[in-house]
C-alpha cells in the first residue's frame, strides 16, 4: 500500500528509541521528511543520522524535553520554518511510574499529569494552528491499553492517559470540518524497553524471573507473543498519512488480540 507520505513533513515525539523511534523509521521508509525530539541530545542526533543513512530523507534533530513548554514550541517552529507545515504529528513521551493508589504522592499525581496529559495538551496546541491554516493534518497520539482495561500496577497511566482519550475525541470532532484528523493508537505488549521495565518491576514485587513474568504476559496473548515495534510502526504510519483520510476519532488497538473489551 502506498501511504502517500512520500515527501510529506512528519513530526515524531520521544523518537530517540522504542515506539517513537520504530515510527520515525518506518514513516522515513515511506519517503517522509522528519522532524524528530527527545531529551536526549546525543541519543536524538544518533537517530537522526540513523534513518538519514538508511532511507536518504531529510532528517531534523531537536533536543527537547516533553515537560518543557517552551522547548515544544521551538520544535514546532524550527520545523515549520525549515520543513513547512507539518502534514502528520505523532504524541508521545515517557510513560509515568508503576505502582498502586497508596505508592504517590501529590508529586507524584502533578509530575503524572504534567508529563502524559499536559505534553499531548501542549503539542496538540502548536500543531493546530498550522494544520487548520492549511486545511489538512493527521495528529496520533499513542497511549495505553489501560484506557480500555485499567493495569492493576500502572494507576496514574490508566487516569492520565484515560484524559488524553478523552481530549483526542473531543478535538477530533471539533476540528474535523478544517480536515484534521486526531486518533489514538494503543499498544499491547510491544516489546520496548518500556515493557521490559514493567516485566522487571512486575517480577520484583512478585518474586520471580523475568523470563517467568514475559512468559506469563504472553500465555495471555492469543497471538502467543510480544509484538514487534515494527508492526506497531506500521499501524500507526497508516494513521498518520492519507491511506487512513476517513478515520478520525478512533482507538486503533494494536496488541495482539489480548484486549477483551468490545469497545
Amino acid at each position: 500500500m502506498d501511504m502517500g507520505l512520500q515527501g510529506k513533513t512528519v513530526m515524531v515525539a520521544a523518537a530517540s528509541s522504542g515506539l517513537g523511534l520504530a515510527i520515525a523509521r518506518q514513516c522515513a521508509r515511506e519517503g517522509a521528511n522528519l522532524s524528530i525530539m527527545s531529551r536526549s541530545q546525543e541519543k536524538i542526533h544518533a537517530a537522526a543520522e540513523s534513518i538519514r543513512q538508511e532511507t536518504g530523507v531529510t532528517v531534523l534533530a531537536q533536543a527537547v524535553d516533553a515537560l518543557d513548554p517552551e522547548g515544544i514550541q521551538v520544535w514546532f517552529d524550527k520545523t515549520v520554518r525549515d520543513l513547512g507545515t507539518p502534514d502528520a504529528v505523532l504524541v508521545n513521551a515517557g510513560g509515568p511510574p508503576a505502582g498502586q493508589f497508596d505508592d504517590f504522592d501529590d508529586v507524584a499525581w502533578q509530575a503524572a499529569f504534567d508529563l502524559t496529559l499536559m505534553s499531548s495538551v501542549r503539542m496538540i496546541r502548536c500543531a493546530l494552528p498550522h494544520m487548520r491554516k492549511a486545511g489538512r493534518g493527521s495528529i496520533v497520539v499513542i497511549t495505553s491499553s489501560s484506557v480500555k482495561e485499567p493495569i492493576d500496577m500502572l494507576l496514574l497511566s490508566n487516569v492520565m492517559r484515560t484524559g488524553v482519550t478523552s481530549l483526542v475525541k473531543s478535538l477530533s470532532r471539533q476540528y474535523a470540518g478544517e480536515g484534521v484528523r486526531l486518533n489514538t493508537i494503543i499498544p499491547g505488549r510491544i516489546d520496548t524497553p518500556r515493557v521490559q521495565a514493567l516485566d522487571i518491576t512486575a517480577a520484583g514485587k512478585k518474586g520471580i524471573s523475568v523470563e517467568t513474568q514475559k512468559t506469563a504476559s504472553e500465555g495471555g496473548i492469543p497471538l502467543g507473543r510480544y509484538g514487534d515495534p515494527q508492526e506497531f510502526a506500521r499501524a500507526a504510519c497508516f494513521l498518520l498519512s492519507e491511506a487512513s483520510s476517513y478515520i478520525t476519532g478512533t482507538a486503533l488497538v494494536v496488541d495482539g488480540g489480548s484486549m477483551k473489551s468490545l469497545f
